[in-house]
């Protein structure tokens, strides 16, 4: 009922003719637009009162590890991860345009630096490669498991990722090895009162955009896609945006690793500067 109401008001009482978007919105997510609606008119007015979602928790200092390159330490945790890189899956979340940076194109196609060329996609696939095969030398009379590399898509990126890894046979990679995801959209707000976005040019279609805030990361064992396409088992998985800094993330995953497998974090975070 709450769902009708919230339709109608938004001049869409009659969508069920025009055959559009309304319908897979509304099955997309859980409860429907209706809980959607709700959610957001929530949060809206929370942020409009000035309330701290974060009242009545206490900070604290969380545990974790001060490297120094080179050290013993340091080449302790890094052999330790270097050896369960053939456990993990690397996640990218690649579903968004450079319109910000001024470029019309998908940003894993965007050259990481002028001298050669490479793209992120390039580079993101090689260095994997590398991890890959030096987990190898480490694990020596181990069955070899590829690597599985994860890019989350959506209906703007899609089509040009692929082609982008096709025209260049996967930059060296095998393709079953790649995992391309495409998101779902969902829809967009108008206003402080959370009305649904209406197409300009069609009164009968909400606008929508791709929402990556959840679904890539599940620290142990297994992920499965909402369609049930892709099913990868891993012990760790590595979640990365597109424009990542990245040269400086993979010289510190097996680092990283290594401190989650001999501590046992369920969750670990890399801080990467960046000036974009």
């Amino acid at each position: 009922e709450m769902g009708s109401c919230l339709l109608q008001k938004n001049a869409l009482s009659d969508y069920e003719d025009s055959g559009l978007n309304v319908g897979l919105l509304n099955s997309s997510y859980p409860g429907g637009l209706a809980s959607y609606i709700k959610t957001a008119r929530e949060l809206l007015a929370d942020s409009k009162a000035g309330k701290n979602p974060l009242d009545g928790f206490k900070p604290s200092v969380p545990s974790g590890e001060v490297l120094t390159f080179g050290d013993d330490n340091f080449i302790k945790y890094e052999e330790t991860g270097v050896k369960q890189v053939q456990n993990a899956a690397f996640v990218l979340v690649a579903g968004g345009l450079g319109e910000r940076l001024g470029y019309n194109g998908i940003k894993v196609a965007l050259p990481t630096e002028t001298t050669t060329g490479t793209c992120f996609l390039q580079h993101y696939i090689e260095s994997i490669l590398c991890l890959s095969e030096a987990t190898c030398k480490h694990t020596q009379g181990e069955s070899r498991r590829d690597v599985p590399f994860v890019i989350m898509t959506s209906d703007d990126t899609h089509a040009r990722t692929l082609q982008l890894l096709e025209s260049n046979s996967y930059f060296g990679m095998k393709p079953t090895q790649v995992k391309l995801l495409k998101q779902e959209k969902v829809a967009c707000l108008a206003y402080n009162d959370a009305r649904l976005a209406v197409d300009p040019k069609n009164k009968y279609r909400i606008q929508e955009r791709c929402s990556f805030e959840m679904g890539a990361v599940y620290p142990r064992y297994k992920w499965t896609s909402i369609q049930g396409s892709i099913r990868i088992n891993f012990l760790y998985s590595f979640v990365s945006q597109d424009y990542s800094d990245m040269n400086l993330r993979f010289l510190v995953i097996p680092i990283a690793l290594g401190v989650s497998a001999t501590k046992e974090y369920h969750v670990n975070s890399l801080p990467v500067p960046s000036n974009i």
